[in-house]
């Protein structure tokens, strides 16, 4: 089936390809369906959660397309800064220019937030919730994955994206910056959500 990801991000993109793919999804992105970029596009993460901003991506984009969609909104909550970044986590520093820079920004940010901080303080998890849409107007479907972790000090490791580099977790005992893309994939948040996702869509996963 043809499913479109409503998503610009490099990063994520990479990974709604690596996990649906091999389980039989042709996956799309808004370019690939000639959906360009717009001002309208900046109202849609304005929701209060995860879930909210999901949806009216996924609203947005399934009623432009007219394809099965699904959305995808997540981030970092360190518990001690009560869940912030939460929601806010990729404009968390106010910051603008490349996708790179942004990061290096709201990184910096993490760590002056902490600096100092135990161990026991540094407690987070990542969190992802994606909304599908089968059709426009369609009751939305929603599936959620988290995982665990703490946030370092310093960053480790230069892959993934977002807050990955200071992200230590709990299942790999390293950073998603020093993961491999397939080690990354069998326990993030995003991985777990979109294995429900293919679950439901009653493909095999691999």
């Amino acid at each position: 089936m043809k499913l479109l990801a409503a998503t610009r991000s490099g990063g994520k993109q990479l990974e709604f390809r690596r996990m649906l793919e091999p389980a039989g999804v042709e996956v799309l992105f808004p370019e690939d369906a000639g959906l360009w970029e717009s001002p309208a596009e900046d109202a849609l993460e304005l929701a209060d959660t995860f879930e909210g901003n999901a949806r009216r991506k996924a609203e947005h984009f399934a009623r432009l397309s007219g394809l099965p969609t699904v959305a995808d909104d997540s981030g970092l909550e360190v518990f001690a800064l009560g869940g912030a970044p939460g929601v806010r986590s990729r404009r968390w520093a106010g910051a603008t220019g490349t996708a790179e820079e942004i990061d290096a920004a709201n990184n910096a940010e993490l760590r002056r937030r902490l600096r100092g901080a135990s161990d026991e303080r540094r407690r987070a998890r990542y969190r992802c919730v994606l909304v599908l849409l089968r059709e426009p107007g369609a009751v939305p479907e929603v599936f959620e994955g988290v995982c665990a972790g703490r946030i370092l000090e310093t960053p480790r490791g230069d892959g993934g994206f977002g807050y990955d580099p200071l992200f230590l977790s709990d299942d790999l005992g390293r950073t998603f910056g020093e993961a491999t893309a397939a080690e990354k994939d069998a326990v993030s948040h995003r991985g777990r959500a979109l294995r429900a996702l293919a679950d439901a869509l009653r493909v095999p996963t691999t």
